[in-house]
Parts: structure tokens; C-alpha cells; sequence
């Protein structure tokens, strides 16, 4: 099948190529990500293959049906970018990649929250200047502590596993429970209960309109003083001007994100010779209890290869007419 590939990195054509020795697509890489105005890079093709920062709203969708796409292959598990209703009318099926590597994303959870709670990220600049004082990096042990997990997903249960093994109290907060969790001994509370006793939090769950700006001011005010806040799942899961009056006043005493709400405007992208004019990410930096990465939890070899390996068998299985597992419908978009 004749597909155009979005929002790509060399990396991406890397994997993409490699795995696709085995299925045989045509595939055509669009470094742009996919809007109004790069539509037309779409000629012929029935599929078009995207990431988490396409926006796939009615108008774009409109434009790919007039297009004659069929198919969009999306190269990720979150699908909140896309019009599912639209897509509904426009008769236009959309597939993702619902699991690639938990582990990936829980690791990456977890080196945020030691690399906060042991201040590794500010002994590292220290010592190459050869400041070699203790002075300000007193941390904290995870043993004997309680997290709170919202989201007991395939990423939440890996995350519980490891916590666990550091002899961690876990205690989680989802719709529904889950069974290895519950073997683990993880405790499913209320999502308040989880704010009230948690000193670590890690979010682990899609953004829907449920759980948009689910960590606001509100929840914030219910957590204890000093709590680790982690955010690996949607940016717009956690409310960053309500997080920023709660870094300033100490309530929240450890930051580690991974995602950003107006990240489309900065991650995957070199900037370091551009002026970065978000000042509510600016802020965010001037913080020393900050730890921010560039939406690189799931990137690993081995996630790489899964997401490779899933999307071009999605297109493969649409190809062939039979029915795929990793569809979404816009009943999966409701909360």
C-alpha cells in the first residue's frame, strides 16, 4: 500500500524502512507534520501515517477523504488528535499502536523520579565544574515510600512492578482495576484518596475530557507538602500555570515531566539557536526541582522497533480486510 509518512526524524525512516522489508509498502517521509497547508504532499495514497503532534481535526480529515485516503496509521497509542467523529462520517478507519513498550515509558518514569529525588541532575553539572560539595543535594529514598499511580494501564502495571521492587507502598487510582496490579499488592484508591497519600505521583493515563487538566489546582491542594509530581502521559493532563504556583509556593517539591502542553511548538525539534518564546515553559526552567525531557520515554531500540513493526502490520491487516485489533471508533474517544 501506498502510504505518506508525517512528522518524521531520520530515526523514524530508520526503523520504518528496516521493519518494512517485511511487508512491502510504499512508503513516502514527510519531515512536516500533517495540516491544512501539507495536505497536498498526499497525492494517491489511501494511507497517510501520523504522530502525536498531527492534528487531525474535521477540516484535515475532510481534506483526506476528498483525497481518497482510506486509512490513518497512527504511530503512537494516544489518538486525542484526532477527529474520531469526522472520521466516522468520512468513512475513514484509524488504527494505532496501543502497546509498543510499557517498560520503556516506566523506566523512563522512574530515572525521573531518582534522578529528582537524588538531585543526580544537579551533581552532574556540579562535578564538571569541579564543584564536588554535598551542600543542597541532600535527597530522599523511594523504600518505604508511597506512589500513587493514576492509570493502571499497561505503562501503570509496569511502573508498579518496578516500584514495588524498591519496597514502595503503591497505591493507584483508575476506572477500572487491574488484576496483575492487585497481585502486586497495589492498593486501588479515589483519585483524592491517591492525592492526600501519596509523596510520589505518576500519571499514566490518556488524555480525554475527563482528565483534562486533571491535576489542577484543586487536586494539587489535596497533596502533601513537598509531593513528586511525574508526568510521562499527556501534557494537558496537568494544569502548568496551577503547577507553577505550586512549585513557587513549595507544595509541589519535585517536578519530572516528560510531556508538555504546548509541546508541538518545541519538542522533537533543535532549538537550541532560536529564541524559545513560551514563557510558561521558560518558567518552568528556572525551577532547580524541574527535570524536563523532550518526550523521550518511549524511545528506546526496542519501543522503536515495536512501533515500526505494529504500524506497518495495522496497514498490512486494513490491506488485507481483516478485521484489526488496535482499531479505535469514536465510542473510545468518549469518557
Amino acid at each position: 500500500m501506498k502510504v505518506s509518512v508525517f512528522s518524521t526524524k531520520p530515526y523514524d525512516e530508520e526503523f520504518l524502512e528496516r521493519i518494512n522489508k517485511d511487508f512491502n509498502h510504499q512508503l513516502s517521509f514527510h519531515s512536516c507534520p500533517l495540516t491544512p497547508d501539507t495536505i497536498n504532499l498526499v497525492e494517491d495514497d489511501p494511507c497517510v501515517c501520523v504522530f502525536v503532534h498531527d492534528k487531525l481535526n474535521r477540516k484535515v480529515i475532510e481534506a483526506l477523504h476528498q483525497k481518497g485516503v482510506k486509512l490513518i496509521a497512527l504511530r503512537c497509542a494516544g489518538f486525542n488528535n484526532v477527529d474520531l467523529d469526522a472520521a466516522k462520517e468520512y468513512g475513514i478507519v484509524v488504527v494505532r499502536v496501543p502497546a509498543y513498550s510499557p517498560e520503556a515509558v516506566a523506566e523512563h518514569a522512574v530515572g525521573l523520579m531518582l534522578s529528582l529525588s537524588r538531585k543526580i541532575h544537579r551533581a552532574y553539572n556540579r562535578v564538571r565544574e569541579g564543584n564536588f560539595s554535598l551542600n543542597g543535594l541532600l535527597g530522599f529514598e523511594l523504600h518505604s515510600k508511597t506512589a500513587g499511580i493514576v492509570g493502571t494501564g499497561r505503562i501503570g502495571t509496569a511502573l508498579a512492578k518496578i516500584l514495588t521492587g524498591f519496597g514502595t507502598t503503591v497505591i493507584a487510582s483508575d476506572i477500572k482495576s487491574n488484576e496483575t496490579c492487585h497481585k502486586l499488592g497495589v492498593e486501588y484508591v479515589s483519585f483524592d484518596e491517591l492525592c492526600r497519600r501519596s509523596d510520589v505521583i505518576s500519571l499514566h493515563c490518556p488524555l480525554t475530557p475527563d482528565t483534562y487538566h486533571l491535576i489542577d489546582e484543586q487536586s494539587i491542594d489535596l497533596m502533601k507538602q513537598g509531593v513528586m509530581l511525574i508526568n510521562t502521559s499527556r501534557g494537558a493532563v496537568l494544569d502548568t500555570q496551577a503547577t507553577i504556583e505550586a512549585l513557587k509556593s513549595n507544595k509541589i517539591g519535585y517536578l519530572g515531566l516528560d510531556v508538555y502542553e504546548q509541546e508541538e511548538h518545541l519538542f522533537f525539534e533543535d532549538l537550541s539557536d532560536k529564541v524559545i518564546t513560551d514563557d510558561v515553559f521558560e518558567r518552568l526552567l528556572t525551577f532547580p526541582n524541574v527535570l524536563i525531557t523532550g518526550h523521550q520515554a518511549f524511545f528506546t531500540a526496542e519501543a522503536m522497533t515495536s512501533i515500526a513493526h505494529t504500524t506497518l502490520q495495522n496497514i498490512s491487516c486494513f490491506e488485507s480486510g481483516d478485521t484489526c485489533a488496535t482499531l479505535i471508533t469514536a465510542d473510545d474517544a468518549k469518557p
